[in-house]
Formats: C-alpha cells, sequence, structure tokens
C-alpha cells in the first residue's frame, strides 16, 4: 500500500514532518530514501520540531547517528556512507528508547523494514519534492494510513 504527497518549498517538506510527528510513539522506525538533496534531512527537522526537540537537527552524514531528546526521544541515523548496515549500529536499544528515522534506510536488514513506514523522496522541477509512503505490514500500515490523514497547508506564494 502506498500513499504520494507533494510539497512545494523546503518549509513545506517540514510542515509534513512535524505534521506527522504527533503520530509516532517509541519503537516506530522510518525509512528515509531518495537521492541526495531530494529533502530527507528537511522532513526530519520538521518531524523533531514536531516531538519537541530543542536545538538545530543535522544531517548525521559523518556521525552515524544522532540522538536527541524530545516529547519522544528522537535516533537519527543516515547510512550514506555505510556498504550496508549491520547490528553495530545499536537498532535494537534504539527502537526500545526512541523512534529511529534511517537516511538511506535502504541499506537496512529487512527486518528492520518490516514494519517501517517507508518514505521516497523524489526532486521535481523547482523545489517541489514528491514523498512516496508506503507499508507492508503492522505499525507501518498504521502510520501510513496517519500519513493519508495529514492536513498540511501549502507553502506561501512569494511576494514581490
Amino acid at each position: 500500500m502506498s500513499a504520494s504527497r507533494r510539497t512545494s518549498a523546503p518549509a513545506e517538506t517540514e510542515r509534513l514532518g512535524e505534521a506527522l510527528a504527533p503520530h509516532l510513539s517509541l519503537g516506530d522506525v522510518l525509512v528515509l530514501t531518495g537521492p541526495l538533496g531530494a529533502g530527507k534531512t528537511c522532513f526530519v527537522k520538521g518531524l523533531a520540531r514536531g516531538l519537541d526537540v530543542r536545538g538545530r537537527v543535522r544531517s548525521p552524514s559523518f556521525t552515524l547517528v544522532n540522538e536527541y531528546a524530545g516529547r519522544v526521544p528522537l535516533w537519527h541515523l543516515d547510512l550514506y556512507r555505510l556498504e550496508r548496515a549491520d547490528d553495530t549500529l545499536g537498532l535494537e536499544e534504539a527502537v526500545e528508547r526512541a523512534v529511529v528515522v534511517v537516511e538511506w534506510g535502504e541499506k537496512l536488514p529487512a527486518r528492520w523494514r518490516a514494519e517501517a513506514l517507508e518514505l521516497l523522496f523524489e526532486r521535481e522541477p523547482g523545489d517541489v519534492r514528491r514523498i512516496a509512503a508506503s507499508a507492508t505490514s503492522g505499525r507501518g500500515l498504521a502510520l501510513l494510513a496517519a500519513w493519508r490523514s495529514l492536513t498540511v497547508a501549502p507553502s506561501p506564494e512569494p511576494t514581490s
């Protein structure tokens, strides 16, 4: 099952993440895929804001994992620099203590993606992003239903 949304500006991509945040709970896994510059980290910034994370959210490209305290703790992983992920990342501990969001999540073992909400980010002309959500079972399907119900105001038109 899948459902797509389009955003027309980085701020709108962030608001989409922020709108999803209230539906998340400990142990939820979000798998983000798509090319560099497609809006994955931008989405996570909004998600973090929706989880009441304070401070600046940065891509963990070099650290692999950033942990943030919030209403629900957030573990933000970036697997770009890895060939594939294995169990040395501490995912067992992470899903017990936090919402886990993984950029380049296609590198995760299948067992971690089984009940995840998968978000595929694609660039379109201008600042438009197409974000396709999919899930196959369990908690992922519940998050997909939440995704479908989200209401996000479009970005305001630029003024001249």
